[in-house]
């Protein structure tokens, strides 16, 4: 056994070296210490930084400061000498989410049992939105937290960033070290970083309380820094704009907590050109592409999903198929961003406690992260993005003297952080000097021999002892530098006595006294046998030859897909064909579809390479269009009165299983419309079904703009007892839209005044303070935006057309529109169309006179009438919605089907390039296994864009695929709990399905 006494010496220089360099104008009470604190760390191997790695180096520390690292250092008079052979160095790691040192918010804002506050209650010069905090300086709030710190630098963290995660626009953060010292001595950037999150936090305030809120109040807030700076700061005084200006300079955070969020957070940033570092949740894996052209740093965590107890097979159940994929996955993560060139930076951030930091990133590593680009992620990529290269990160000259000292490989299983030195300050977290004992011993009790197999690390040793070499007894013990204690069971019955022995290190083993059972003192005896076999390197290779993943899937859920569909030519052949124009219904005929267009309809077509479909005694549609539809939403609803500045593009989620399910029903395209808990709601965002694909790139390029607007019981919060929010009446609603109309007016107007100002007046001249709430009424206004209008009762119907002809302009749609049969003489005069229910009536009381033979009446009077669902479940067989009017109002089948692709298409201003099967027109298409009106009629293929996105065959295969997928993950889960690793209990998971209403 070595012999580590020369050590203790050294030891005893660092356990004195604990005081940092003070605040410098602080007051002495009694000594002043002004000792050296320059130390040499000699014979180590040092990784200067992620890429530079140097043996048997020497690294010199003085006065919280590198002073050098190198090979040929030479050690001045005066330096500590601490010999580290066998140990590594590296830079201390840094974590850029933390909010370490700062007191937690008080509570979260919520209005739900409240009545409304519509007004900021901040008192002072601020924003006029509770949400926007710019002016918060996590610098004046910072105290030093030793008992966080503690947990901090067991992590291996020597230094943080520290901010308050409360509201939309966060304020500032500081950057600070993990030393227990003064604040003074440990900040080491007052004003680090500004932060920015789509969460209201503590805010009181009614507005915003959704994703497209969030996205609305912080674009709102860029463009009133702009004017305010550009002058407007002449007008009023925000104090919050003040502070927000002053900190663009600073780099800038975004805590985006989910996946969706990183690419909305990319968005604002490039539209007002900011580069923002978001914080994701270490799913980022499922969007990899989309991330690589977002080209955006990341802060990842590697807070993995446990597995689910999948024992009882009805439990395991409530597991979905995404959910299974996430827990075998998301260790990959790192290791999948790494080889896709995405910048990222390491936080402890999400972890149930910073320790399992370290763990976690190891287990990252297994998974195919490089030890290079984990050790990149923890220090110099958070300094980097921090612009603080310059004092952390790396062991550089100059820089601050933060640095771990480990056992050997930090990222190998077993290898321990001895200490974690933060400013020159030694925080010891296992003892320095240690030795491995482990190994098989003979051990002589008295008269008695045992086998005892010493195992587990230097730092955590476990002890078994054993009789006829194979026989476990039940044991006790501790090792503590050379001293040792062991007490084991004389047998293996219930009752068995315990032999209770203490004793101390020798050159081959141990010995030392004890006491047998029956009390009597005894010597004993441990000699090595066989030392610890060293099968880490077979077990990594065996790993590696053993870890294989399951693919990822787009999107990420059931239905999913590893293959990126593309666009084929096809020739479907021998269709009964719904042309939905002049041609009516074409027999026996052939449709070609090339770069995603329909380029010709006849018989007998052909094209070299293209795929043939035997359509023969089948029907071939164009795609059903839904107008009014609240799937594939993050949230549906905001709360302002007016909430024309919110869109619903902001708000699309592509992995939306209700995407995959509508496709099943032949739905190809739909409205994804605000709800209607507002007068004026937010802008729609119009979609094609793509399933698999971002969700901007299911936006339909070059729509026209719509809008939600809504009237009756919702907008006057009739089942809300407590609202005290404006309207009250339905006559009230009638006055919001005057007065938005007028003051969007007005707005267009000083707009107008302005541009018509020559280039010098401009220059002497504030701009107009530009408002996205006005602006899209003003679009309404100019038909560059059209209205889609939830209503149900006549008087309401005629008073917003008699609205929009006073302001000059016309309703584009009523939306369910059930009493539209009294009044679609003069909805046909205002020229608005129709987009109603089936036979929907009697759920509420504005809805009880509500016939089925509504969409009808209303088409026999010249209206242009879509059939909708506004139900994520309707909308799967919108094809029989569709037929029921041919029972109700006898219209013919051609007429039938139009309600539900053509006309809504005419609605949406898509009827150029949707609706109908026409050469040049988008191959949106379904192929029906019989007439699309029949019950019995099933979606056969769905095509987008000349791509199918369901095909009732693969449908049946990927099914059993995901079928085996499952019960290999389930077998996966189960090895893992056998493998003592923790599992949770299995829950049902239910999406909520959005409507009208909800909040």
């Amino acid at each position: 056994m070595k012999n580590v006494s020369h050590f203790l010496m050294g030891l005893c220089f660092l356990l004195m070296g604990n005081v940092l360099m003070a605040q410098v104008n602080k007051p002495v009470n009694g000594i002043a210490d002004s000792r050296n604190e320059a130390y040499a760390f000699t014979n180590a191997t040092i990784f200067k930084d992620y890429q530079t790695k140097l043996e048997n180096a020497t690294l010199l520390v003085k006065k919280g400061k590198i002073v050098a690292v190198g090979n040929d250092v030479k050690i001045p008079a005066g330096y500590i000498k601490i010999d580290l052979s066998g140990k590594s160095i590296y830079p201390s790691f840094i974590d850029l989410h933390t909010q370490y040192g700062l007191p937690k918010p008080a509570g979260r804002g919520s209005f739900w049992s409240a009545k409304e506050q519509i007004e900021s209650a901040k008192e002072g010069a601020y924003n006029a939105n509770q949400a926007v905090k710019a002016e918060f300086s996590a610098s004046e709030a910072f105290k030093v937290n030793k008992k966080q710190a503690e947990e901090l630098r067991k992590a291996g963290i020597g230094a943080v960033l520290t901010f308050r995660a409360d509201g939309v626009v966060r304020g500032t953060s500081t950057l600070v070290t993990l030393a227990e010292e003064e604040e003074n001595d440990v900040m080491l950037k007052q004003r680090a970083g500004a932060h920015y999150a789509f969460d209201k936090g503590t805010s009181t305030q009614m507005y915003p309380v959704s994703i497209m809120g969030y996205v609305a109040l912080l674009r709102q807030t860029y463009l009133d820094a702009s004017w305010y700076q550009a002058g407007g700061n002449q007008e009023v005084k925000d104090l919050s704009l003040d502070a927000f200006i002053a900190q663009q300079s600073l780099p800038q955070f975004f805590d985006a907590s989910d996946l969706l969020n990183v690419f909305r957070a990319d968005k604002v940033a490039n539209e007002f050109g900011v580069n923002y570092i978001i914080k994701g949740d270490g799913k980022e894996y499922q969007r990899i592409e989309a991330l690589k052209k977002a080209n955006t740093p990341l802060i990842v965590p590697v807070s993995y999903p446990e597995a689910y107890d999948v024992t009882d097979p009805y439990d395991a159940i409530h597991v979905s198929y995404a959910q299974m994929k996430d827990w075998e996955l998301s260790p990959a993560n790192l290791g999948m961003l790494e080889k896709a060139g995405i910048e990222f930076a390491i936080t402890s951030a999400d972890l149930k406690k910073p320790e399992l930091l370290l763990e976690n990133v190891r287990k990252a590593v297994k998974y195919g992260l490089s030890e290079t680009a984990a050790l990149k992620g923890l220090t110099y990529t958070p300094s980097k993005l921090l612009r603080a290269e310059d004092q952390l990160g790396s062991l550089n000259k100059g820089n601050v003297a933060n640095f771990l000292i480990a056992s050997g490989n930090i990222f190998e299983e077993g290898s321990t952080i001895h200490q974690n030195w933060v400013q020159g300050h030694n925080y010891e977290l296992s003892p320095l000097v240690s030795h491995d004992y482990a190994g098989t011993y003979k051990v002589t009790v008295g008269e008695e021999n045992y086998a005892m197999v010493l195992g587990g690390t230097p730092e955590k040793p476990t002890f078994q002892f054993q009789i006829n070499d194979s026989t476990d007894l039940k044991t006790k013990g501790s090792l503590k530098e050379e001293l040792i204690t062991l007490n084991f069971a004389q047998d293996t019955t219930k009752e068995a006595k315990w032999v209770r022995l203490s004793g101390w290190v020798t050159e081959k083993g141990f010995k030392g006294e004890g006491q047998d059972v029956a009390g009597n003192w005894i010597k004993w005896e441990a000699m090595l046998a066989g030392e610890k076999k060293d099968d880490k390197k077979e077990d990594k290779k065996e790993e590696e030859e053993t870890l294989a993943l399951g693919e990822v899937i787009y999107p990420f859920n059931a239905y999913g897909q590893t293959v990126k569909k593309e666009a084929q030519t096809t020739i479907f052949q021998h269709a009964t064909v719904w042309t939905n124009e002049a041609e009516g219904i074409l027999e026996d005929t052939d449709v070609m579809v090339k770069d995603g267009k329909i380029v010709q309809v006849g018989k007998g077509l052909s094209a070299e390479g293209a795929v043939y479909v035997d359509a023969t005694g089948k029907h071939l549609t164009s795609g059903i269009i839904d107008e009014h539809s609240h799937i594939a939403l993050s949230a549906v609803n905001d709360v302002a009165v007016m909430s024309s500045m919110v869109r619903m593009e902001d708000a699309v989620d592509p992995d939306d299983v209700n995407i995959y399910r509508q496709l099943s029903g032949g739905v190809t395209a739909a409205q994804l419309l605000h709800g209607s808990a507002n007068p004026v709601g937010g802008q729609s965002a119009l979609i094609k079904l793509r399933w698999g694909k971002t969700a901007d790139e299911m936006l339909i390029e070059g729509a026209d703009g719509f809008i939600k607007f809504a009237l009756g019981e919702n907008v006057k919060r009739s089942s809300w007892a407590s609202s005290i929010r404006y309207p009250r009446t339905r006559m009230g609603v009638e006055q919001v839209y005057r007065d938005g109309f007028t003051r969007a007016k007005a707005y267009a107007e000083e707009w107008a005044a302005y541009n018509a100002l020559s280039k010098k007046e401009k220059k002497n001249t504030v701009a107009p303070r530009r408002d996205l709430q006005l602006e899209a009424l003003v679009e309404i206004m100019t038909n560059k935006r059209f209205i889609s209008c939830h209503s149900y009762v006549q008087s309401e119907i005629n008073m917003l057309m008699k609205v929009a002809e006073d302001f000059d302009f016309r309703v584009n749609t009523f939306t369910h529109i059930l009493e539209g049969y009294k009044v679609a003489d003069k909805m046909k005069e205002h020229g608005v169309g129709a987009s109603t229910f089936a036979d929907w009536w009697a759920y509420k009381f504005e809805v009880y006179e509500a016939i089925p033979y509504n969409a009808a009446l209303m088409t026999e009077q010249g209206v242009t009438t879509a059939i909708n669902s506004d139900d994520a479940e309707m909308a799967r067989r919108l094809n029989q919605e569709a037929a029921k009017t041919v029972k109700y109002g006898g219209m013919s089948e051609e007429e039938a089907w139009k309600m539900v692709t053509l006309n809504p298409a005419k609605l949406l201003h898509l009827d150029d390039h949707m609706g109908s099967i026409k050469v040049g027109k988008d191959a949106d298409l379904v192929l029906w296994s019989a007439n699309p009106l029949s019950i019995y009629a099933k979606a056969e293929k769905t095509i987008i864009d000349g791509v199918v996105y369901f095909d009732i065959e693969e449908d049946q295969k990927m099914r059993a695929q995901m079928k085996a997928e499952k019960a290999r993950l389930t077998q996966e889960m189960k090895d893992a709990k056998k493998g003592g690793a923790k599992t949770r209990k299995a829950s049902p998971m239910m999406r909520h399905h959005f409507h009208c209403d909800d909040l």
